[in-house]
């Protein structure tokens, strides 16, 4: 397989499903230039007006996508900075979420909203949010956060072809990543996690760009035999909490590890899943790695500090699994 950026993943994505569905659009702002994380590069050029942008107006392109994809179409709209979906909250949790179920089944509502989440750009406060939980409390919305190019593709094709409103949301930094993407059409499974490491000792639960870190985490404690398993939900919303469950089962503790503020945050669901499901195979508490309670920093040294990472999981580990000890 090539390999190719996780931006350009999502791109490929895009022109697959367009060039066999005329119904599908792509809008957004600064979208005919390929977008500011180049999401859609290349799109204008072999879609033409079907790719499209549009004014500084969060509301009124989400309910654009609302309009369309209640009347037959299947819109793809960009919200550049996941901070901005807060301009368009009204349309996304009380029209886009409940039009179906309030017009009892009877219209689909096919849609997608990209949007780029997480922070190490310097981008400040106000640009450097992820703010998945808000959505994913919401029923009536899908909301899938790939970690890795390959997902990354597999995940846009099935959002695409889902009859229901799907929020896909990607991590800016990892945007930039490399990895083995097939050049065919392929989908991954909403609501469906992975395993992306085996383990024995220890389960670590990642969301986005938490992922690698969790796995550079457990390169580095493997050098002291300790064994972690790092389970990727993909889906935030609908949740596999079986495979999470069956892997704490078998490990018997748990860490869950997200970008976003600690407090209140997506880990918290996870943790009292499993709290539910796998009281009784847990030999420790469950514990959590989520960035301060604070917005995040502009000054770069501030905000690295800030941001949680490897460093944090091993520490989370070893607070699990003092040196020494072994279940």
């Amino acid at each position: 397989m090539p390999e190719k950026l996780f931006s350009q993943g999502i791109v490929e994505a895009q022109a697959h499903e367009m060039r066999t569905d005329p119904t599908i659009f792509v809008a957004g702002e600064d979208i005919e230039l390929g977008g500011v994380f180049a999401t859609a590069k290349g799109l204008r050029e072999e879609f033409g007006s079907r790719v499209f942008n549009t004014p500084i107006a969060e509301a009124a392109m989400t309910g654009l996508a609302i309009g369309a994809a209640a009347t037959g179409m299947r819109p793809i709209v960009e919200i550049m900075f996941m901070d901005f979906m807060t301009v368009a909250m009204d349309q996304v949790v009380n029209q886009m979420a409940k039009m179906r179920y309030m017009f009892g089944g009877e219209t689909r509502l096919p849609l997608v909203l990209i949007t780029h989440a997480g922070a190490g750009h310097q981008n400040a406060a106000q640009h450097s949010q992820s703010l998945e939980a808000w959505f994913c409390h919401v029923p009536g919305l899908k909301v899938v956060w790939p970690s890795d190019p390959y997902d990354g593709k597999g995940l846009m094709i099935a959002a695409i072809r889902d009859d229901n409103p799907v929020i896909y949301i990607t991590n800016k930094l990892a945007l930039g990543t490399r990895a083995d993407v097939p050049d065919d059409a392929y989908t991954v499974p909403i609501g469906k996690a992975a395993v992306k490491r085996e383990g024995e000792d220890v389960t670590v639960v990642a969301v986005g760009a938490m992922v690698p870190e969790a796995i550079k985490a457990a390169d580095a404690v493997a050098e002291r035999g300790l064994s972690v398993e790092v389970v990727d939900p993909r889906t935030l919303s609908p949740l596999d909490t079986d495979t999470i469950v069956r892997s704490v089962r078998k490990t018997g503790r748990a860490i869950v590890a997200h970008e976003a503020v600690q407090f209140c945050g997506y880990g918290a669901e996870v943790a009292a899943q499993i709290a539910q499901h796998a009281f009784d195979a847990l030999d420790a508490p469950v514990l959590r790695v989520g960035a301060p309670f604070s917005p995040v920093p502009f000054n770069p040294n501030l905000e690295k500090a800030w941001l949680p990472g490897a460093e944090e999981i091993i520490a989370s580990i070893e607070q699990l699994i003092p040196t020494g000890a072994r279940a």
